[in-house]
């Protein structure tokens, strides 16, 4: 099949020629003299067979208008979602194939149009299946041997895990908004994401069914009367529905009855030998409001050691739009959705193509929020970095100063009408919408709250804040939820990030990390699971999600406690209302301690 761009497409491939080099560091300012080569593209829908004889359906796309001896080095994503379903990966495939790429778009074994059963996510038959595609394409007349992964979400890890093969032919790879902890994004701090979770089991449940409105599998050229997408899709009958495989699950540990496997089995971090023994580039992406991502980057880049580039941005699931929380709902993605893929071919050029430029280099690019800036650093925390520990007081205070009472303490009968909404970070992860964090004001007269004098001056909170708790509660077992927000001198109460722990996960285990975090470590095994004593004081330590803000001076911080996010979260417990007590005295001295960059 040969087609000509659409207008779309050939706007952005015109624009992308004429971006104006930056002086200084910007991200997005990296275009490595690539440019759109290639105005036509040719597109093959073929079946690939397996070691076992499954058959996998892929997309191959190439320039049209190439030379008969041409070569193209491959960049392969793999999906769960159908080749050819999403209009913004199709634009994408365009558009590598324009700068001189083949594009090779796969349906992951029982989904889409491949045969076969899909049993788990990223399970070790499709990773396996994963490293076949690539010696098919190696094997094809117009390849250079050379071959690249990316993705989004989903597909994001899948491009991930292609590094576990360790094949010799994959040299880079860009995984997207995904998951490294397949446990912590399913149960945050040991809380099921149930609404997210049910939502996301239900449509590819329906995809698997063929059924799921506007995403219609598509079959293979060969496959002109459609029966084999009719026996493939019989074949996704037996597929695993998530929701369901995870009834029971509470500790990382449990196994599911439906297929034996723990989240942990299928979790990046649990390949961690296999990718940094690939030495394969990652260029990671991650947005600071985009669930449970930031902090998967983050502990990636402090852990692997493969060379690696990393970026935090101010957006939604994918990209698409801007979240800053600072700016206005309606403000343009920054950058760009074009500057973001050329910084992806940036990448590729130089491991795929041997022309190098400033994404040869290893860091971390990211984004501070409030003042609307990006940064650049090698390490992480920066340099710089210090921490300040703010203590609740009396009255509801937030301060630099720790109370000197002997006694002091406040209830809160937990409100299970209190929700974040459902534009919030964890609902963006299902389907890339917008975040908007509306003024929570309101809300926060559900919570137990505690808010600082004005500040004098501007603090930028930069890193993963820690929060300590001192606790009684009247249930032997419940969710914590810790907001941390910033309030206008106008009254407006703005989100800035937040963390939560159930309970009974509580305990600080002395055992290795499965990678390196900067919060304390809760293994959330059943070994280490703890009910609370209903009236014994107990401690919580939990990290927040990163963030990087600039708080304006006048603004007051405020640190919100909550028991339940109606929309978003399980109900712990299931029945009754829990009254908590946060103590806040000179034995039981409860606080948040803050990753701070001192202002030049």
């Amino acid at each position: 099949m040969k087609r000509t761009f659409s207008a779309l497409a050939l706007a952005v491939l015109a624009s992308a020629d004429g971006l104006p080099a930056q002086a200084g560091y910007r991200f997005g300012s990296c275009h490595s003299g690539s440019h759109a080569e290639y105005a036509e593209l040719s597109i093959r829908s073929v079946y690939v067979t397996m070691r076992d004889g499954v058959r996998i359906a892929l997309d191959l796309s190439l320039p049209a208008n190439r030379g008969a001896t041409q070569r193209f080095p491959a960049i392969l994503s793999f999906t769960r979602y159908g080749r050819a379903a999403s209009p913004k990966m199709r634009r994408f495939g365009e558009f590598l194939a324009a700068h001189g790429y083949a594009s090779v778009r796969v349906d992951e074994r029982g989904t889409g149009a491949s045969f076969g059963r899909w049993r788990a996510i990223w399970s070790p038959e499709s990773i396996q299946d994963a490293g076949a595609v690539v010696d098919w394409v190696i094997a094809q007349p117009w390849s250079t041997g050379l071959v690249g992964a990316t993705g989004i979400s989903y597909d994001g890890t899948t491009a991930e895990l292609l590094a576990v093969t360790n094949h010799p032919a994959v040299r880079a790879i860009v995984p997207q908004f995904n998951d490294f902890d397949t446990y912590t994004f399913a149960f945050p701090g040991g809380i099921h994401l149930d609404s997210l979770v049910r939502q996301w089991s239900e449509h590819v449940h329906r995809l698997d069914q063929n059924t799921a409105t506007g995403s219609p599998a598509k079959p293979v050229d060969a496959d002109r009367d459609g029966r084999l997408l009719q026996q493939a899709v019989r074949d996704h009958a037996t597929n695993t529905r998530v929701y369901p495989s995870l009834e029971g699950t509470i500790y990382r540990d449990d196994r599911s009855p439906a297929n034996g496997l723990s989240l942990d089995d299928f979790s990046v971090h649990s390949y961690r030998a296999e990718i940094e023994k690939s030495r394969v580039p990652i260029y990671a992406w991650a947005s600071w409001l985009d669930a449970e991502t930031p902090d998967g980057l983050l502990m990636r880049f402090r852990t692997f050691s493969n060379p690696q580039r990393a970026v935090l941005g101010p957006w939604s699931h994918g990209g698409l739009y801007h979240a800053s929380q600072y700016q206005p709902v309606e403000t343009a993605v920054d950058p760009e959705l074009l500057v973001q893929w050329m910084e992806i071919v940036c990448f590729f050029e130089n491991y795929l193509k041997g022309r190098r430029n400033q994404l040869s280099q290893t860091g971390l690019a990211y984004y501070t929020m409030g003042e609307e800036e990006w940064k650049t650093t090698s390490v992480w925390p920066p340099r710089g970095s210090t921490t300040e520990r703010w203590f609740f007081g009396a009255a509801n205070t937030l301060s630099r100063t720790a109370s000197t009472a002997a006694t002091g303490a406040d209830e809160y009968a937990v409100g299970f009408e209190a929700t974040t909404g459902t534009s919030n970070r964890w609902h963006t992860n299902v389907a890339g919408g917008d975040i908007a964090y509306p003024d929570r004001v309101l809300q926060d007269r559900l919570l137990l709250t505690y808010t600082s004098a004005p500040l004098d001056s501007d603090l930028e909170i930069t890193g993963h804040p820690v929060v300590t708790l001192y606790v009684t509660s009247t249930a032997t077992d419940g969710a914590f939820f810790v907001y941390l927000e910033d309030v206008a001198p106008t009254g407006e109460v703005i989100y800035v990030t937040e963390g939560q722990l159930r309970a009974i996960h509580r305990k600080v285990s002395g055992d290795p990390p499965p990678y390196r975090q900067l919060v304390p470590n809760h293994s959330f095994k059943r070994k280490d699971g703890m009910p609370l004593v209903p009236g014994q004081v107990t401690t919580l330590s939990f990290g927040l999600y990163p963030t990087s803000v600039l708080v304006k001076r006048g603004h007051r911080l405020r640190v919100a406690i909550a028991g339940y996010d109606r929309d978003t979260f399980a109900r712990i417990p299931a029945a009754g209302t829990p009254t908590i007590k946060v103590h806040r005295n000179r034995i039981h001295r409860s606080w948040i301690e803050l990753p701070v960059i001192a202002r030049k």
